[in-house]
């Protein structure tokens, strides 16, 4: 009997109704394109929002997904309800969507897994977890045939970053791809968080993950998924993919006109030569 954990956030951070969602996956997809062509795409970033408030941001980054030959994505997210040491791949056999199923790569996730101390297999972090399942759909329209590593990372301290980084560098490949789920600042006015997170965007821009993780360990700028930001960039380095693009940053005020409190998301693709 297969084992598929169930959507938990479908009717509250995306429609549920699969011809709805489809509809308004695309409708993202179409407004949000970037002229730019990148090849040899190791990961992008993507935040995790509800689609009304960061799907347009997503897009940007999931559009240049579609048509490639991507056939293993793993996905790091943030655990916004559960602490724990280290960095948990589901133990299940796939995630369920709208949609349908996405089955889980089980070789990948014993690859990364395999002679580390702090990544394991379990369901730790990923009962109710938002941040990894919001991507899937995107996933799911612009490619075929393909499976994912669902990752959430327990603690974003610099030793769990670094050893998932170099896990995941030792077990990608070509048809691999890397989604590093995050927002940015949280409840600022619109002018702080531009301040906040502009911190972020240039340190992205500028493929300085080493630098972003100091600026996150000091409290510079915020990313609930800073963590799997710079895990995936440093990944990304260690298999020679060193360039990286800011496609789009937005923040909810531009949805909800409201300025006083609102959240910030960035896309952004990592490359190589």
């Amino acid at each position: 009997m297969k084992e598929f954990r169930k959507a938990a956030v479908a009717g509250l951070f995306y429609p549920s109704d699969p011809q709805k969602l489809s509809e308004q996956i695309n409708l993202f997809l179409s407004i949000s394109q970037t002229e730019k062509i990148f090849t040899n795409i190791s990961g992008i970033i993507s935040p995790h929002a509800g689609y009304i408030y960061s799907g347009k941001t997503a897009a940007y980054a999931y559009n240049l997904l579609r048509g490639k030959n991507f056939k293993n994505v793993i996905i790091i997210s943030p655990s916004h309800r559960e602490y724990f040491p280290g960095s948990c791949i589901y133990s299940g056999d796939g995630y369920e969507t709208p949609f349908g199923v996405v089955e889980i790569n089980k070789a990948v996730a014993e690859n990364i897994i395999s002679g580390s101390k702090n990544i394991f297999k379990g369901k730790r972090g990923h009962g109710e977890e938002h941040a990894i399942e919001v991507q899937i759909p995107f996933l799911q329209t612009v490619l075929d045939d393909f499976q994912i590593v669902p990752i959430v990372m327990g603690d974003q301290s610099k030793i769990f970053v670094d050893e998932l980084a170099e896990q995941i560098a030792k077990s990608a490949d070509s048809s691999t791809v890397i989604v590093a789920s995050s927002d940015l600042s949280h409840y600022y006015s619109k002018q702080k968080a531009d301040e906040l997170d502009s911190i972020v965007e240039k340190a992205v821009e500028d493929f300085e993950y080493e630098k972003l993780q100091d600026y996150f360990d000091r409290r510079i700028c915020e990313a609930c998924g800073g963590g799997p930001i710079v895990a995936m960039m440093k990944a990304s380095s260690l298999i020679k993919k060193k360039k990286s693009f800011v496609l789009h940053r937005s923040d909810s005020g531009d949805v909800t006109r409201d300025f006083n409190e609102v959240v910030g998301y960035l896309s952004a693709v990592v490359y190589g030569e």
